[in-house]
Formats: C-alpha cells, sequence, structure tokens
C-alpha cells in the first residue's frame, strides 16, 4: 500500500465505542414518550444511519422533531459520561500521522456531535479534515462523503484508503472506487460485511499495521 497518501475514517464502531451513550440518549427519549426501552445489544444493531433515522423507525412523524431536540440534548451529555477510544486507537493515529498520511473522518454522525467526540477523547489533533452526512448531503452507504474528501485533497481515489465497521461502509467505498477495510469492533454483522467484499477484513484497528 505504498501510493496510500490518505487514509479515511468511520467514527462509531471504527475508532470510538459511544455506544453506551447513544443508548443511554435513544432510551431517555423512549423513557420521555412513554415508549418501550431497547436493550444495549439492539440499539447497538441499530447504530450508523444517523439520530435520524435511529429515531424514525420509533417514533410518529409529528413527534420526530420533539423527539431528535431530546435525543440531540441528552446525548451532548451522555457523550461526554459514556465513549471511550477502542485500544489502539490512538496508537494508529498517532503512527500514521508521522508517517505523512493525511487523515480525515467520513462520518454519518451530525458534525456537532462529530466534533465532540473528537475534543472530548482529545483525537481531533490528528486529524486534517471532518466531513459528516449533515454537511455533505447525503450520508453513507452513497460514496458523497469519501468523494468529497478526496477531491479536498486533490488525491487520485487509488491513493485513498476508508477504514469503517459496517456493510454501509463497505457500500460506501465500493461506490466511490475507494479500498476500503471493514473492522468488526462495530455493530456491523459478519456475515453482511463478508457479502460486500471490502479489499480488508480485520477484527480490530490495531490491524492496520499490517497494510500501513
Amino acid at each position: 500500500m505504498e501510493n496510500k497518501k490518505l487514509v479515511i475514517f468511520d467514527l462509531d464502531g471504527t475508532l470510538v465505542d459511544a455506544y453506551a451513550a447513544i443508548a443511554e440518549s435513544l432510551n431517555y427519549v423512549f423513557r420521555s414518550l412513554g415508549l418501550k426501552e431497547r436493550s444495549a445489544g439492539i440499539v447497538r444493531r441499530l447504530v450508523g444511519w444517523g439520530d435520524i433515522n435511529l429515531l424514525k423507525p420509533y417514533v410518529s412523524p409529528r413527534k420526530l422533531k420533539y423527539a431528535i431536540d431530546l435525543y440531540r440534548r441528552h446525548h451532548r451529555i451522555s457523550l461526554l459520561k459514556y465513549s471511550r477510544l477502542y485500544p489502539y486507537a490512538r496508537v494508529i493515529l498517532r503512527s500514521l500521522k508521522k508517517k505523512g498520511y493525511k487523515l480525515a473522518v467520513a462520518s454519518n454522525r451530525p458534525s456537532k456531535f462529530s466534533r465532540i467526540l473528537l475534543k472530548h477523547l482529545e483525537i481531533g489533533v490528528f486529524f486534517d479534515y471532518v466531513l459528516c452526512a449533515d454537511q455533505a448531503g447525503r450520508g453513507k452507504p452513497h460514496p458523497d462523503m469519501l468523494n468529497q474528501i478526496v477531491k479536498r485533497f486533490k488525491l487520485k481515489k487509488s491513493e485513498a484508503l476508508y477504514i469503517g465497521d459496517m456493510s454501509i461502509d463497505a457500500q460506501a467505498g465500493r461506490r466511490a472506487g475507494i479500498d476500503t477495510v471493514i473492522v468488526t469492533s462495530g455493530s456491523g454483522r459478519k456475515a453482511e460485511i463478508r457479502e460486500e467484499r471490502p479489499f480488508k477484513i480485520f477484527s480490530g484497528i490495531k490491524y492496520l499495521r499490517k497494510i500501513l
């Protein structure tokens, strides 16, 4: 992978474990609306599509905006209490930066909360650019974010590598024409990931050292 100059990372499930924070905020909304709470395991499988899509299946259209507002107000606090980095995430980012790679984030999480995470976990300093679905127009599995990031750095797609944790990450990478590595530490089911045939599948972020 000597030709790679840019490494693009997803956040949730890839670098960051914020599932407990998401579950706390989601169940806070459910309690407020008199809805049944969901277990952490169920919530984990719902993550990755952005907070609007997280709430939409459970909340009536007339209450959706109110539910999103509730969720986001609570989530500002729960992120600070319950989010953490995956093992080796900081080591990998520091190593890639020292080797001269450009680093970027492509996340379906709203940009405000992505930046809260990056600051709180003290990894924002590693990234040259952060782009989220609310800025790009469409979230993953659409390739818009990845395309815009590569274009910003004026690089060829063959010079970029994308790291995610779900089948939608693999789909976005394939649609963008960018080599994609999927780590199975997040919410993606292994069978679904294999069906998308990404460039590589690793059990955790530390194994990036094998190829970069």
